[in-house]
């Protein structure tokens, strides 16, 4: 039977329209079933805190939000378990300055971040604090520069691991100071900082959110924070621009997702993390860790993790910075 033209043409448009509709209406019943949080760092550490807090935020949609912690290879472990699972908005994956890293670090990576990846929202940033045991004679910048000087290559320096923002942190800190320090990395930061209280090593440039507690305590000394403005969250402690000028390193997560999750999912989510980080109770659970809330767009945040993918790779080619 041959249609009329006209109704043909409604019949071609709407068919066409379909698959649009239905993007829509997932969009709008997601999530109905639990989701999915990747930590591709271990349990503890500032990572795995800002998930955890974020993840109980995003219960307001509906469903459980699972945190699950996959460290390994420098978290390219966690980021591989995303990519394996379906792109459906199901499984979220926490990242940070690391990815950016790794881009550069490992040669051959089974996937591309910046094109596998889809960013979701921008989470918080957050300075490092040069921090060290209690038994180094040391009170400033200054003074522990002189001490690792006069002892070269006796000072260790713990890191989360090779190719961490805290490794490149202090990777940086021996160019622009000529300290020349051992480089002790840990899987993960809890570990490190373990071996730093218990003095079996002796600095370490961490996350603030992962050591104020430690410092408030007066368990580790801080020296210094990293980035370019002091940390409202370490009112009183410099920075180690202040000591050595130029210098500046700073941490920060975001949320993403699998390239290919329907765009309706991911604006979803990144509305309702925007509004997680507006809300008042957690700007201030993120204040007391060090953090700031960073609120950024997709867009924005796939703008940064392009910058800070080209940053740091200049720095690993520099030092020759090799993976495991």
């Amino acid at each position: 039977m041959k249609l009329p033209r006209r109704k043909f043409l409604r019949l071609a448009v709407g068919a066409a329209a379909l698959p649009t509709i239905l993007r829509v209406a997932s969009a709008q019943s997601y999530p109905t079933r639990p989701v999915r949080f990747i930590v591709p760092l271990p349990a503890g550490g500032a990572a795995d805190i800002v998930a955890r807090l974020m993840g109980h935020w995003l219960e307001r949609l509906g469903q459980p939000v699972i945190v699950e912690n996959k460290p390994g290879a420098g978290t390219n472990v966690g980021v591989q378990a995303v990519l394996n699972s379906p792109p459906d908005g199901y499984t979220l994956l926490l990242f940070g300055t690391a990815s950016a890293i790794n881009a550069t670090l490992y040669e051959q990576l089974p996937f591309n971040f910046l094109r596998d990846i889809a960013p979701v929202s921008g989470l918080v940033g957050f300075p490092l604090v040069m921090e060290i045991n209690q038994s180094v004679p040391a009170v400033t910048v200054a003074e522990f520069i002189a001490y690792a000087k006069a002892s070269p290559g006796k000072i260790n320096f713990a890191s989360a691991g090779i190719g961490t923002a805290p490794h490149l942190a202090g990777e940086l800190f021996q160019v622009m100071t000529g300290v020349k320090m051992v480089h002790v990395p840990y899987r993960g930061e809890p570990p490190a900082i373990s071996d730093l209280l218990a003095g079996r090593v002796q600095v370490m440039f961490g996350n603030v959110t992962a050591s104020i507690e430690h410092i408030r305590s007066g368990s580790l000394r801080a020296l210094a924070v990293t980035t370019a403005a002091p940390s409202t969250a370490l009112p009183h402690v410099p920075t180690v621009g202040e000591t050595v000028p130029g210098y500046e390193a700073s941490g920060w997560f975001g949320v993403g997702v699998q390239k290919g999750t329907p765009a309706e999912v991911i604006e979803k989510l990144s509305t309702e993390i925007k509004a997680g980080l507006a809300d008042p109770t957690i700007m201030s659970r993120l204040a007391d860790l060090g953090s700031t809330v960073l609120p950024l767009s997709p867009a924005d945040l796939g703008k940064l993790v392009t910058e800070e993918t080209e940053k740091w790779g200049k720095v690993i080619r520099a030092a020759n910075i090799k993976p495991e």
